[in-house]
């Protein structure tokens, strides 16, 4: 599943290509058929991420608000003047790398190919088009319906602005593993099983530990570990946790996956710090990660 920098990225995108021009809203599924009738040809004024959720804010008091979930993608694609990743969400490998463009745009008048697959949704601007595929969510709200919707989720760790206090709170007076509510969403919006695995691991905490356990300087670090990881994965693309030092004489802006993580999906594996085996075991219905000697 994307994690919250993509989403954060996707909507730097549509902010850079598309938000201003009045757009062309098909829907060539069908399932979307009715909102897009409704947005087409509306003028997109905004677009804005909150955790793992897209706001693209239309003229007319009108928001498609999206989840991609474990399957869902956008794609992007246009003339040579268009600018921008040509895929951004699933499917996701270790390391995470959003797709770019391999080989020259199309010259000449805008022309979209036709749909591949199942697009829910097709949004055609000046000089390019995105199609969202297979999302868990597509729906079309007023801006009030997607604020309600926005403040039922957990502060953003990309959000400059954010406040961690509620953060703190709700993990303080839960007895659930902090490994669980850090995937929790109405707790904390955009921390997905690699940022989960990979922040609890450097701040050397047990994951199945109680949320009510742990102390608010113990989360204020917890907050701010997250912030620094995932605003680096919104700066490269892809998801990155180790330190320079642990990852000698290689570039972080190559694709080094087997390099990327100290021990998400390493079950079994030596762990990158003391050698010994990463544990893995099901938590919430995810894979969960931990070095149960560094994380003691």
């Amino acid at each position: 599943m994307p994690e919250g920098h993509s989403v954060h990225r996707l909507a730097r995108q549509f902010a850079d290509c598309f938000v201003g021009q009045a757009l062309s809203v098909s829907s060539p599924q069908g399932r979307f058929a009715e909102g897009a009738a409704a947005l087409d040809s509306a003028v997109l004024e905004g677009a804005r991420a909150h955790g793992k959720q897209l706001f693209l804010d239309f003229a007319g008091d009108r928001v498609l608000r999206s989840h991609l979930g474990l399957y869902g993608a956008w794609s992007f694609g246009g003339t040579e003047r268009f600018r921008g990743a040509s895929s951004i969400g699933a499917p996701r490998r270790i390391g995470e790398r959003e797709a770019g463009d391999d080989g020259a745009a199309p010259t000449g008048p805008l022309r979209p190919p036709a749909p591949v697959g199942a697009v829910r949704v097709r949004l055609v601007g000046d000089e390019g088009w995105a199609d969202l595929r297979g999302p868990t969510l597509c729906v079309l709200e007023t801006r009030a319906e997607a604020e309600a919707a926005r403040a039922r989720l957990g502060p953003d760790p990309l959000d400059p602005g954010a406040d961690p206090a509620p953060f703190v709170a709700a993990v303080r007076r839960s007895r659930r593993p902090v490994g669980a509510l850090l995937m929790d969403q109405a707790v904390l919006a955009g921390v997905g099983n690699i940022f989960r695995a990979e922040s609890l691991f450097r701040r050397r905490l047990d994951p199945l530990l109680p949320g009510r356990a742990l102390g608010e300087p113990a989360l204020q670090e917890l907050w701010a570990e997250n912030v620094a990881l995932m605003r680096t994965g919104a700066r490269l693309g892809r998801i990155v946790t180790t330190d320079p030092a642990d990852r000698p004489g290689v570039d972080e802006t190559a694709a080094w996956p087997e390099h990327a993580h100290y021990v998400y999906q390493r079950a079994g594996l030596p762990c990158r710090r003391c050698g010994s085996p990463v544990a893995a075991a099901e938590l919430a219905g995810r894979g969960l990660y931990w070095c149960p000697a560094c994380q003691a």
